[in-house]
């Protein structure tokens, strides 16, 4: 997969494609459903190109409303690439960019850079300056400029809409399953492994702590099963996120992973966490037998569930 970070990287004569726009924030099914249909439109003709942003809009218009990213800038290029796309345009987005005219986006984004011909975006797709460019302003400039547009009604369940919005309802729930549903995936966060207190090797359950600046959204405190993924290895982990209420001075939302039956040395390690199932809340325990007695039924029972 090409990717071009601005329209001054696209080569000369790339294309022609069949284009979709849009944030992708934790690629979920409806997404899938928006990449499958591209690359249908595409066929053998056309290169399936996604224009993404580098940020979420609202990180510079509204910052107050902006909700935490499902998946940072390098899972989404993954997921993206894993979906068949052949390019990705990474838009930065900014006062410039916030401010462009809808039509000039077209021209310059669309037309001049991507050569596109069949261009796919959601119902209730915006862009450009205040949000002024729709889907009837696209069509009207597709039958000006050459290319078609497709508009695709959003994937529903019978709850609702899946959305980014919905998941990030459900991770923050501890919904780990339901959420992975939505996702078509399970959950993951991406990070460094850095030092911490090494309480867990002092209790006889070693961890390898994520840095607090990783990447996609850390579900609600608590135990969990899953795996670590490091360089392609895959190992079934105890995962627990939050501050751990036994001990004072632990910082907010800190991901551990314990490996099950190994001993690794993972420090500076970029690693994915993968969520599965939640097992249970974080809980204060009074004293250090109680929690150690309490990390060997979780464990156990993360054995049971990889088992299954």
């Amino acid at each position: 997969m090409r990717v071009f970070h601005g329209v001054g990287e696209v080569p000369a004569g790339f294309g022609p494609s069949a284009v979709t726009i849009g944030k992708f924030d934790g690629l979920h099914q409806g997404h899938r459903a928006v990449i499958g249909d591209l690359l249908a439109a595409a066929g053998d003709a056309l290169l399936p190109t996604v224009v993404t942003f580098d940020r979420n809009p609202l990180e510079l218009l509204r910052p107050e409303a902006c909700p935490p990213p499902l998946v940072g800038p390098g899972q989404k290029l993954e997921l993206l690439e894993s979906a068949g796309v052949a390019a990705v345009l990474v838009l930065a987005f900014d006062e410039a960019r916030a401010a462009q005219e809808p039509e000039a986006f077209v021209r310059e984004v669309l037309v001049e850079a991507l050569h596109v011909r069949r261009l796919l975006v959601g119902d209730d797709f915006r862009f450009g300056r205040g949000g002024r460019g729709d889907t009837a302003l696209l069509t009207r400039m597709g039958s000006e400029l050459g290319f078609e547009v497709e508009v695709q009604q959003q994937i529903e369940t019978a709850a609702r809409r899946v959305s980014s919005t919905w998941i990030r309802e459900l991770l923050s729930a501890g919904a780990i399953e339901e959420a992975a549903n939505l996702l078509g995936r399970p959950p993951a966060v991406r990070g460094v492994v850095v030092h911490g207190a090494h309480r867990g090797r002092e209790l006889g359950y070693p961890t390898a702590n994520l840095a607090q600046e990783s990447d996609g959204m850390i579900p609600a405190d608590g135990v969990y099963a899953g795996r670590l993924i490091d360089d392609g290895a895959d190992y079934p982990a105890a995962i627990s996120v939050g501050s751990n209420p036994t001990f004072e001075g632990v910082p907010p939302k800190q991901v551990e992973a314990y490996v099950l039956d190994r001993t690794l040395d993972l420090y500076g390690h970029v690693v994915d966490v993968v969520f599965t199932h939640r097992i249970r809340g974080q809980i204060a325990y009074e004293g250090i037998e109680p929690l150690i007695a309490q990390m060997a039924v979780d464990v156990a029972r993360v054995r049971t569930l990889e088992r299954a």
